[in-house]
């Protein structure tokens, strides 16, 4: 072979290793985004229903306008079946008090940082829902 044919060899190798680490940073990042979004989804159907659950008559079960016990209603929880959702590496930890629930889930995907898991913290009020990435 001759000195061309060699370099044009080298410079091929060099050119399909450099995509396929564009490709793999390209992956990486939108998993970490798609993870992001559905913790993100997974947390707004939960507020949802705790201000379902805020609404509601405490004669009905619900809060009676509080997310705890403070209105003669019953205090709000996490369901069961949402307490950990395939896009969670851990449970949903919630804070209650009368005026507002914190929701607090975490990803399975490493955020930016390569090293810990995108976190999501939402703050649920009586007509709001706020949401905070973390690692995002």
């Amino acid at each position: 072979m001759g000195q061309q044919q060699l370099l044009l060899i080298v410079l091929g190798v060099i050119i399909v290793g450099i995509a396929v680490v564009v490709g793999i940073n390209v992956f990486t990042a939108s998993a970490s985004q798609s993870n992001r979004d559905a913790v993100i989804a997974d947390l707004t159907n939960i507020a949802s229903m705790a201000q379902q659950h805020f609404r509601k008559p405490a004669a009905l079960g619900g809060g009676g306008g509080a997310f705890d016990a403070s209105n003669a209603g019953q205090a709000w929880t996490v369901p069961a079946s949402l307490v950990r959702t395939p896009n969670m590496s851990a449970d949903v930890s919630a804070t209650v008090t009368a005026t507002s629930v914190t929701l607090v889930g975490v990803g399975t995907e490493n955020g930016n940082d390569g090293a810990t898991k995108v976190k999501v913290t939402m703050v649920v009020g009586s007509d709001a829902i706020t949401s905070t990435t973390i690692n995002n």
